[in-house]
């Protein structure tokens, strides 16, 4: 243990929850080393100052254990963590983080934007959400219309069990992906119900597949 330094003790820490969680460590002031995940990233750099209202001022503010969901308002998205802080020559030193995604907050639509006005579309009807051209569209078999939250937002709200994100442009249903290919210019291509071609990228193709079970 003498031989490994703590920034590489948190790295394969991080390593171990890559998938997941993000982590991130912090003095009483700023933040000291940070890990994004897959699935979350706060765009937290080491540097930057405690946020009153995070889960790391908190903890360090009431000198314990902190675990709650924080809104959109800290770090422009939700997510739920937790914090505990750590102690240096019996001071309070800092604290280290968990940080991982919001789940579904209980809605069962997304709306978005067509030409004639505006049409709820149900999770389960959504075939994929794609972003082009800086806007994102949400795809069903029959239309496709245009909505104001980014790729990212949409990971927070969207059903994990129905939902995977395959590639930095797209968001797949897999209840809609009818057979799947090797593919040379990206790990795999999806053949979705509707015919169209999604890519898997090498970025998401280990957490793709660990979903997905293959």
């Amino acid at each position: 243990m003498n031989d490994l330094s703590v920034g590489s003790l948190l790295d394969v820490m991080g390593e171990l929850f890559s998938d997941e969680i993000s982590i991130a460590v912090t003095n009483t002031k700023e933040y000291i080393y940070y890990r994004p995940s897959k699935r979350i990233d706060l765009k937290i750099k080491t540097g930057d100052s405690l946020k009153e209202g995070t889960l790391a001022h908190k903890a360090i503010a009431q000198n314990q254990k902190v675990s709650e969901f924080i809104n959109r308002n800290m770090f422009g998205v939700p997510y739920h963590g937790m914090a505990v802080p750590y102690q240096r020559d019996g001071q309070l030193a800092g604290c280290v983080l968990a940080i991982y995604p919001a789940y579904t907050d209980g809605k069962s639509v997304v709306t978005v934007k067509t030409s004639d006005g505006w049409t709820p579309i149900p999770f389960k009807d959504v075939v994929y959400i794609e972003v082009k051209a800086r806007k994102t569209y949400v795809a069903t078999e029959d239309l496709v219309g245009v909505h104001k939250n980014t790729l990212q937002e949409f990971e927070f709200i969207l059903p994990r069990d129905s939902f995977v994100r395959c590639h930095r442009s797209f968001i797949v249903n897999v209840h809609q992906i009818k057979e799947i290919f090797p593919d040379t210019h990206s790990t795999f291509l999806l053949v979705m119900r509707d015919g169209t071609k999604i890519p898997v990228s090498q970025s998401y193709s280990s957490y793709f597949r660990k979903l997905l079970g293959f």
